[in-house]
């Protein structure tokens, strides 16, 4: 199961006796939990400051900024460069502000871009996104890492051609570079092991360090005289650079750009790849946010912290680059991507920067992935794979998830070559920011009351223009890697929807749905219905779902992408209960829905008696113009049936294939739903009671079916052995066909209905047979009366465009025991003969045999006379007694037409 989240926005015991200070007492609720995600009362250390300004900065600061800064300049010029960091920072403060509303909008805890998006968008959507941001920080450490290198390399690395020189002492080559990367990464994991605060530490001192070394690049840029530096590679290559000092010639020439090969990797540049690069020094503005859990306050430090750091390193950034262009040659930018070193008034200055903020972030990248997949494992999302990554030393440091983490970027260390994976970061960096764009833009957009972040610099547009830029980003980087990437992201998509279970973190999908579902609502306007449009809206009474399951999956293939409901009445009286029962029943019945697999709504009641209740769900179920206009009821007859639960594995406890993601196992519904009754338990409704409330449904203009025998229904799917192949129909009143006519709105209703059953996919290979009965009334034209009956009915299905057999019954054999009966038979209710009630009986049974699954019957109006109600339902007990299962339909409204 998925750990729910249960920390509490709002702390209602601000006063803690044992302390006599405000704040929330050790003994809150959230507190195991909040312990062991690492986040509990005693491991939020860090302020704003120091928890986000400070790691966010050198974060973004990283290896570009002593290192990439001539790369960039030199093969994009001056003007492309603005541009791409303009545009690199446009995305940056688009995302920013999303994860400003977000991070204002609740308690925050461990696992900062992921907790934000997994709690908005669901586990998995969020859990996705959540380990390929995981997997971009992972990506970044290696670049931290390896950049780290090539800067040590590039000052003491041994130079064949020049043996003289001892500072160069350290052996080149891949597996040597691979060595030294391993060592810096070992470092980085002991200060991460060690905790967070000592990380903070660390990080503070190396933040004073970089900003000495930025103040002396930036004296040196005024300071010191044109120079020319000697460049080597490797000792094959030998040139010249050139510091012009400030120079309005050096500034014309960086205007344009000049792309050419890198000398690190031997590809030809353009705008995308450096580019790529370039955005690596923007991508660390989650840092403070992956700290989440060990800030005192998150959801204040966030937003401010992130704000200031975002706009120091612009201005930075944006000096740098200016000054850059209108002081150094193309060559010495292209060539030598260490030459700040050259041209510093103290050349060991620039090698403090580079090596401290290449190792502040390997360190942050490192000890925030830490954080990020530690809540990923504490959320179960990916099972057994993630389980190290739970473990947490007393302290609430979670050291496996330090040390899963440090064996990935080991891997990514053996690529070697930092440009080579930097455009795999930055990727993953870029859908990592567009899903917090589409958290936020999909929280604005659902109108949810509880959305209301005190940060509100944001709108819809930002979020949408954040997520269309950095997909457009995304490909013009590398069209090969974005589309890689999400296809990774719809795999892990699949894989955690179909392993996870549900959460109760909340899905924004289901905000969004009501949202718009609400507004088409108000746009189904019942006046504009029409018939060309009609479609039955069921509401399907059930008295026990023990007895009724072939029942409710029958309907769900009859309602043709209508409206299904549930309906149960509880019997009892509200007054005399100390809560409404019906509330908690509704869990039971979404569960039962969900194992059966039917597309129906569940409405429950609580009425004194069955009728009144049902008079309620008539009255009130279903909203705007989706309200049911046909009433299925079960048969009222004194047959035991039986318990469908012990028949199907889904309802045998231990047999279930899946478990209820709401806690609804079998046995539990096994426990909720009462046994099946037997010939000795009283009922809850009268025979009469039954009837009166078939006249309710008609009274309030609802079409009326009443389904009998249906626990004999064989299902038709591919494991059925039935041999039935046929749906029939009897358009007429069997208990009086002399008062009906086959083109009536009842009898028209009735082909409706079983033709839309014969449209549904399991039932398509059925087909529709219609019996009309005839009677030749002793006349020599017997023969072509039943011609012309036929012919005139057959006509009639070719404008309606149903498909389907014709049967002409004889029915004089039938019809002499009604006028045996009785005289003057219109449509007065004397009774019917059970003579000719056996006799009908007989002649559906013989003409249908084993061949039909289901029959279609006209159901006739109950007497007024609530006298003879019990009468009525006698006659249509004997009429469909052992017929298999069979629809007794009334329809009041016209549903079929034969225009355009």
């Amino acid at each position: 199961m998925m750990t729910s989240e249960s920390s509490p926005l709002l702390h209602y015991r601000l006063f803690s006796a044992s302390d006599g200070a405000l704040g929330p007492p050790d003994s809150s609720p959230c507190g195991t939990e909040a312990v062991a995600m690492g986040t509990g009362p005693t491991q939020r250390k860090l302020s704003t400051f120091f928890g986000v300004v400070v790691p966010t900065v050198l974060s973004m600061f990283s290896i570009v900024l002593f290192m990439r800064i001539g790369f960039v300049v030199g093969h994009a010029g001056l003007l492309q460069s603005l541009l791409m960091l303009f545009v690199a920072y446009v995305i940056i403060w688009l995302t920013v502000l999303s994860v400003c509303a977000i991070s204002t909008n609740g308690a925050v805890q461990g696992g900062g871009a992921y907790f934000m998006i997994s709690r908005t968008l669901g586990p998995e959507f969020g859990g996705s996104i959540g380990l390929m941001f995981y997997l971009a920080n992972v990506f970044a450490c290696g670049v931290y890492v390896l950049g780290l290198v090539e800067a040590v390399l590039d000052v003491f690395g041994r130079d064949p051609s020049d043996v003289t020189d001892s500072l160069r002492s350290l052996p080149q080559g891949y597996g040597y570079s691979f060595l030294y990367a391993s060592i810096i990464l070992l470092l980085c994991m002991a200060i991460c092991l060690v905790g967070a605060s000592i990380y903070s530490q660390a990080l503070f001192f190396i933040f004073l360090l970089v900003f000495v070394v930025l103040l002396t690049i930036l004296i040196s840029f005024l300071a010191v005289r044109p120079l020319t530096v000697s460049i080597r590679h490797g000792g094959n290559v030998s040139m010249t650079g050139v510091y012009t000092g400030i120079n309005s010639s050096t500034l014309h020439n960086n205007l344009q750009a000049d792309y050419s090969l890198d000398y690190t990797t031997g590809n030809l540049m353009n705008f995308a790849t450096v580019f790529a690069v370039m955005f690596n020094g923007c991508t660390g503005i989650m840092a403070g946010c992956n700290l989440s859990g060990e800030l005192k306050q998150p959801s204040r430090s966030i937003p401010i912290g992130t704000i200031i750091a975002v706009i120091i390193t612009f201005f930075v950034y944006l000096i740098l680059f200016i000054f850059t262009a209108l002081t150094c040659d193309r060559t010495l930018l292209r060539e030598d991507y260490g030459f700040f070193r050259a041209i510093n008034i103290w050349p060991p200055f620039v090698l403090i920067g580079v090596y401290a903020t290449s190792l502040s972030a390997s360190m942050s990248t490192l000890i925030g992935a830490s954080r990020i997949l530690h809540a990923l494992a504490k959320d179960d999302l990916f099972g057994v794979l993630l389980a190290p990554a739970k473990l947490v030393s007393k302290g609430g440091n979670p050291w496996g998830a330090v040390m899963y983490t440090w064996a990935l970027v080991q891997l990514v260390l053996l690529v070697g070559k930092l440009n080579t994976i930097a455009g795999i970061v930055t990727v993953f960096y870029l859908i990592a920011y567009a899903a917090i764009d589409l958290a936020c833009l999909a929280l604005e957009w659902a109108s949810a009351p509880n959305f209301r972040p005190t940060f509100r610099l944001f709108s819809w547009h930002t979020c949408l223009l954040g997520i269309v830029s950095c997909l457009v980003m995304m490909f013009l980087i590398n069209p090969a890697y974005a589309s890689g990437s999400i296809v990774l992201l719809l795999l892990l998509l699949g894989s955690i929807h179909f392993r996870s279970s549900s959460s109760s973190w909340g899905y924004i999908s289901q905000a969004l749905i009501f949202h718009q579902v609400r507004k088409y609502l108000l746009l189904l306007d019942v006046r504009k219905d029409h018939v060309k449009f009609w479609r039955p809206q069921i509401l399907l009474l059930v008295s026990n779902p023990r007895t009724s399951c072939q029942l409710i999956n029958f309907v769900n293939d009859l309602k043709k992408g209508g409206l299904f409901i549930l309906g149960h009445v509880e019997t009892g009286d509200l007054d005399s209960l100390p809560s409404d029962p019906v509330q908690t029943h509704y869990s039971f019945w979404l569960s039962l829905v969900d194992k059966l697999n039917v597309k129906a709504f569940v409405d429950l009641t609580l009425c004194p008696n069955v009728r009144q209740g049902t008079q309620h769900l008539l009255r009130i179920t279903g909203l705007g113009g989706m309200k049911p206009n046909t009433v299925v009821l079960g048969f009222y007859d004194d047959a035991c049936p039986d318990d469908y639960f012990l028949q199907d594995q889904l309802f045998t406890p231990g047999l279930s294939p899946k478990d209820d993601p709401f806690g609804v196992d079998a046995t539990s519904l096994q426990a909720h739903f009462p046994p099946v009754r037997d010939a000795e338990t009283s009922r809850l409704l009268s025979a009469k009671d039954y009837v009166s409330m078939i006249c309710d449904a008609l009274k309030m203009h609802k079409n009326i079916v009443l389904a009998r025998n249906f626990p004999l229904l064989f299902r038709p799917d591919a494991s059925s052995s039935s041999p039935a192949t046929y749906i029939d129909v009897w358009p007429l009143d069997l208990l009086r066909p002399q008062a009906s006519a086959y083109v009536d709105v009842c009898s028209l209703f009735l082909l409706q209905m079983a033709c839309i059953l014969n449209m549904a996919y399991s039932w398509r290979r059925y087909q529709l047979r219609v019996f009309l009965c005839v009677e030749s009334r002793g006349g020599s034209d017997g023969a072509s009366g039943w011609l012309a009956a036929e012919a005139k009915f057959r006509e009639l299905l070719s404008k309606l465009r149903i498909r389907a057999l014709i049967r002409v019954v004889a029915w004089d054999r039938v019809a002499a025991f009604r006028v045996q009966n009785s005289g003057e038979q219109g449509l007065n209710r004397e009774p019917i003969s059970s003579e000719y009630l056996n006799a009908a009986n007989s002649a559906v049974t013989d003409e249908g045999g084993t061949e039909t699954a289901v029959r279609f019957l006209y159901l006739p109006r109950p007497p007024a006379d609530s006298s003879l109600h019990e009468r009525y339902l006698e006659e249509l007990d004997t009429l469909t007694s052992g017929l298999g299962p069979t629809l007794l339909i009334h329809g009041l409204t016209p549903v079929t037409c034969t225009e355009l």
